[in-house]
């Protein structure tokens, strides 16, 4: 039997996510995930407790989900990608980060998730100003 595609397993949590279904967002996920969704800016989340609570917090705010991912590769249990994080907030601002994340997978689960976001980016956008013309080229590419 072929094991999964990761990047399968990935984009069918992204598909979850764009129906703002945190469950199914979840039974993604190992009950221990370490999940740093933002690397380097924030400390990383851990359980599922943690993540249901950002989760609900975050998509709350949140109107429309076009998380694309662009390129990606598998390694044994790590898929590497590299996409785009834009949304619309219910204030109606557009919300377009490039980003690059690290998911590591137990079985069928993520147990391990970096997300390398520019989180200056998405502050500055959430507060009015809008994406640069150079961030825009970047998600103006054909998603996987």
């Amino acid at each position: 039997m072929n094991a999964p595609r990761r990047i399968d397993q990935f984009l069918a949590l992204i598909d979850a996510w764009k129906r703002q279904d945190v469950e199914d967002v979840l039974s993604r996920m190992d009950e221990d995930i370490v999940w740093h969704f933002a690397v380097g800016a924030e400390p990383p989340l851990r359980g599922k407790a943690s993540a249901r609570k950002f989760l609900t917090r975050f998509g709350a705010d949140i109107a429309e989900v076009r998380w694309r991912v662009f390129d990606h590769a598998e390694s044994g249990d790590r898929l590497f990608v590299e996409g785009v994080d834009e949304f619309t907030t219910r204030a109606g601002r557009t919300i377009v980060a490039p980003y690059a994340g690290v998911i590591r997978f137990r079985g069928d689960l993520i147990v391990d998730w970096r997300d390398y976001v520019d989180v200056g980016v998405m502050t500055a956008q959430r507060e009015g100003t809008a994406p640069t013309a150079h961030v825009l080229a970047l998600a103006d590419r054909p998603a996987v």
